[in-house]
């Protein structure tokens, strides 16, 4: 009796779970009237942000660690740059706009040195990111050499009239 007495209970509530729940009812939404017209804003990625790539320009350290010589390279996007036995080449620099934080700069690197002995054979290094604020992120292993981001130079619309222009500036 006793089992029939807890069955039945548990016999309804399976039963219950069978039946499939109503289907949810769609709500009629407005759109606001300031959005209904005009076009709507691009899409970020498209339009290009900022200064375009080809117009970018890039400030490189280069260490040369066996005579401790280190100095600027200035490159655009594309272009390679030859000092003795290594190649520094360019692929895109950027940098956060102002008004996001955390800032960070950063540049897509190659470093190609030359095998000793050979003059036309050139081993590829190194090929990545850079980051100006976080080197340790991408490291150059090179006993030799040692690449790294100081600057970026490129603009964002409306950046020169903000009140964080003249701290921009002033950071870098």
């Amino acid at each position: 009796m006793r089992r029939l007495a807890l069955a039945l209970p548990l016999a309804m509530a399976l039963a219950a779970c069978a039946e499939d729940p109503p289907a949810p009812e769609p709500v009629e939404t407005d759109i606001p009237e300031d959005l209904r017209t005009g076009t709507p804003p691009a899409p970020v990625g498209e339009g290009g942000a900022g200064t375009p790539m080809e117009d970018r320009v890039a400030t490189l350290g280069l260490l040369n660690k066996r005579n401790n010589l280190s100095q600027d390279i200035e490159l655009k996007p594309g272009e390679a740059h030859r000092v003795g036995d290594v190649i520094v080449r360019l692929a895109a620099c950027e940098r956060t706009p102002p008004w996001e934080i955390p800032r960070e700069t950063g540049a897509f690197v190659q470093v190609f040195v030359r095998q000793t002995g050979d003059e036309g054979v050139w081993d590829k290094a190194f090929s990545g990111w850079l980051f100006k604020n976080s080197p340790s992120l991408n490291v150059v292993e090179h006993p030799i050499y040692d690449v790294w981001v100081k600057e970026c130079a490129m603009s964002f619309p409306g950046e020169a009239d903000g009140p964080d222009a003249a701290s921009a500036s002033s950071e870098s």
